[in-house]
């Protein structure tokens, strides 16, 4: 059987990502933080690892983007998986001022938090702030998280749907020590940093341009040192065998101080 490492606790989005993205039986393996689920597949105790990158309302999830410069794995495939979020408590709406979740949720979820002038604790999970309120077990405090985790740790739904925009999707890659083949309807992504010097950036976004390659997505990040120096984090169309994308890359790779293809994968639709 397949082993996925998700981070969190069971009933977490990313354990439901995993699970729609594998047609066959998996098992699914909970750890607490998003380094120890890339180190458990690059350990070979598990085939692969889904781990969250960016989400519709909230933006890019920046711990992972530093663990994907670092880690040995390839991202072998996305998820986009709609984020349905809930009210979880003993208590009824009237009752709650204080709200656990993870910060990502708690940011999309602001709206609805502000209105009821709630406090708000940041927790490590989703589905780990359920196990937290029923073990505080107080009418005022509640919490964040998915049906599917309500359902697991026996918690009533006090409201659904409410994050700001019901709209809400999380971007997952599946990462593994293998890589995926050419499907025609692949996406690749990149890391990459420049030197600290006037129109470095435009030399490697103008190769996008004379390849006709259609870039995606362009995210930049703090090196740890020096200051204010960037890596750059791009998806693109298209698979990195492609002829025409290798010889892209090695031009590209010429005009950086530092390039690693993360990988290539099919490309998801939205659900």
């Amino acid at each position: 059987m397949i082993k996925i490492s998700f981070q969190g606790e069971r009933g977490a989005y990313s354990e439901a990502a995993a699970r729609s993205f594998f047609s066959e039986e998996i098992e699914t393996i909970p750890l607490s933080t998003f380094k120890e689920v890339l180190e458990s597949t690059v350990s070979n105790i598990t085939d692969y690892s889904v781990l969250p990158v960016e989400n519709s309302l909230e933006g890019s999830v920046g711990e992972s983007y530093d663990l994907l410069y670092s880690t040995s794995l390839n991202a072998t495939g996305e998820i986009y998986y709609r984020i349905e979020h809930c009210l979880i408590g003993n208590g009824k709406l009237e009752d709650v001022d204080t709200i656990y979740s993870h910060p990502q949720a708690l940011g999309q979820c602001r709206n609805f938090i502000q209105k009821y002038k709630m406090k708000t604790v940041p927790t490590y999970d989703t589905a780990g702030s359920v196990k937290i309120i029923k073990e505080i077990n107080k009418k005022n405090v509640s919490c964040i998280a998915s049906k599917t985790a309500s359902e697991i740790y026996k918690m009533p739904i006090i409201s659904e749907k409410i994050a700001n925009n019901l709209n809400n999707y999380t971007r997952f890659l599946v990462l593994s020590k293998k890589s995926s083949e050419e499907t025609g309807s692949d996406k690749t992504s990149i890391i990459f940093s420049i030197k600290h010097e006037p129109g470095a950036l435009f030399r490697i976004i103008e190769n996008f341009h004379r390849y006709n390659i259609n870039l995606t997505k362009i995210e930049s990040r703090p090196t740890k040192s020096p200051n204010w120096e960037y890596n750059f984090f791009v998806d693109f169309e298209g698979h990195s065998k492609n002829p025409q994308i290798s010889k892209m890359l090695d031009e590209i790779k010429n005009e950086t101080i530092f390039m690693k293809t993360l990988g290539s994968y099919q490309s998801a639709k939205l659900n």
